[in-house]
Parts: structure tokens; C-alpha cells; sequence
């Protein structure tokens, strides 16, 4: 007879949203034991990554820092009170002086110039105007690091309107597309934002952690300021609060998160 399966915790998190299936969804396996790569990778493709809202929440750790393993090297996620970040973004009525962000801590992600001396630029900003459907773009860029094109749009409800042709984002130079523009006056945020993958599998990344280590740099030189209360304008949408370290050279990204499924998997 086979060895019995053993029914191991699970819990599926929204992560950068404090409302139920918002935000970016994510899960954390708390395994007993190492498992094989292929497994994880098979248990990755039922679920999401790594989340660390339910860690601090239930008390796994005594710490308020948590380091992960990752294929980009250490993730370092830490609890930071909602009271200590209240100059970007103000607790909300009723919400308790003791709630917590999760703090991740991540490289900038420099951006240059998009080449317009370069021979194919003429079909690639046509090949991108077909992927925006002729939406207006106010700057043109693209990051250093992945290649993703970044736009910015005349303002964030261009943003938040922004019906998008993934067919023709496909055929676009680099990995993806960041577009991003002013929040409405009297919103409470700073930018708006979206990110469209489609080479890899994901159309919109409901909130994109790495296109965010580029937006804080450019919009800290636009608005001369180092916080900022970003909205991630997909249709799951969700708020980053954000603050830049430049001397550094380093953004920091803090959401809420909460906790929608819990369960078993059998291992």
C-alpha cells in the first residue's frame, strides 16, 4: 500500500487590497518538509506565489521581517504599522491603530529614453498605437532591466479607460507594457497604472510589484516627491504605498492584504 497523504494548510491571499478578490491573488503552502522542484512547480501552477500576510497574521514567525527564497534572490518582506506610513496614505475611518502593511523592498528599476533615431521605430510606434487603439502618449520609455515599453498617458483616466489589444501587444518590442498617467485631482492618489504581459501567459497583471520600481523614480522626478499612494487601475485593481529611497536606489512597496480561502492540500 502507498504511504498515506498528509493534509497540509493553505491559504489563498489578496495581496495590496484589504477587500476579498481585489488586489493581486496569491497563496503560501506551509510545507513540513522540502519537496522536489517539480512538485513546487506543479503546486505553483494550482495556486500562485508566496504571500506573507498569512505568516504575520497567524503568528508563524515572532519577527517582523520574513526573507524568501527566490529565483532573483532574497525577497525581504517586513511589518510596517499602518500608523508609521499615515503621511501617504491615512488610516481610513474606523480602521485600527495596530493594522499593519507588508513591506517589500525592492531594486529601482531605471528607465531611458525610447529610440526614436532607430530604423524600426517608425513600425514599432505604429505596432504600439494598434495595441492602445490610438490612444494619445505623452512619453515614451522603456525600462533597462526587462525591456518593458513605458508610457505615460495624458492622465490617469486615460489609464483606467484603456481597452487594450493584446494581439497587437504581442507584436510590440520587449516583454510587456507599463502605461501610467496623473491621478484625478481629489482621487487621493498620485499616479494610476496598469501592466499588459501577454508574451508570458498573463494579458494584465492585476498589480505589477516590478513595473512599480520604475514608476516610483520616474513620478518622484515629476512630482518631486519620494511617497506616493498609487492605484493599480486593473479590472481586479488595487493601492501600493510607496516610498523611494534614491540615495539607495531602492523602492519600497507596502499594501494590506487579506486572507480569502483557506484549506487542505494533500501531500
Amino acid at each position: 500500500m502507498g504511504k498515506a497523504k498528509q493534509a497540509v494548510d493553505y491559504f489563498v491571499v489578496d495581496a495590496f487590497t484589504d477587500s476579498p478578490f481585489k488586489g493581486n491573488p496569491a497563496a503560501v503552502c506551509l510545507l513540513e518538509e522540502e519537496r522536489d522542484e517539480a512538485w513546487l512547480q506543479s503546486l505553483a501552477a494550482e495556486f500562485n506565489d508566496n504571500a506573507s500576510h498569512t505568516l504575520f497574521t497567524n503568528g508563524f514567525v515572532d519577527s517582523d521581517t520574513i526573507e524568501f527564497e527566490t529565483l532573483s534572490g532574497i525577497l525581504t518582506a517586513k511589518r510596517v504599522p499602518a500608523a508609521a506610513a499615515a503621511a501617504s496614505s491615512p488610516l481610513s475611518d474606523g480602521e485600527a491603530k495596530d493594522s499593519f502593511l507588508i513591506e517589500l523592498n525592492f531594486p529601482t528599476v531605471p528607465t531611458t529614453e525610447f529610440n526614436y533615431a532607430a530604423t524600426a521605430v517608425d513600425d514599432d510606434i505604429a505596432t504600439i498605437s494598434k495595441a492602445l487603439r490610438g490612444v494619445s502618449i505623452v512619453d515614451m520609455r522603456r525600462t533597462t532591466t526587462a525591456e518593458d515599453l513605458f508610457l505615460v498617458l495624458p492622465s490617469g483616466e486615460a489609464v483606467l479607460g484603456l481597452e487594450p489589444n493584446f494581439g497587437e501587444i504581442v507584436k510590440c518590442p520587449g516583454r510587456g507594457i507599463i502605461v501610467s498617467g496623473a491621478a484625478p485631482s481629489g482621487s487621493g492618489f498620485d499616479f494610476y497604472s496598469r501592466f499588459f504581459c501577454p508574451k508570458y501567459g498573463i494579458n494584465e497583471d492585476p498589480v505589477c510589484g516590478s513595473a512599480h520600481c520604475a514608476l516610483a523614480p520616474y513620478w518622484s522626478k515629476k512630482l518631486g516627491k519620494s511617497d506616493f499612494l498609487a492605484y493599480a487601475a486593473s479590472p481586479r485593481s488595487g493601492v501600493l504605498n510607496i516610498h523611494l529611497d534614491e540615495v539607495n536606489e531602492r523602492v519600497m512597496l507596502r499594501g494590506k492584504a487579506v486572507t480569502v480561502m483557506q484549506g487542505s492540500v494533500l501531500v
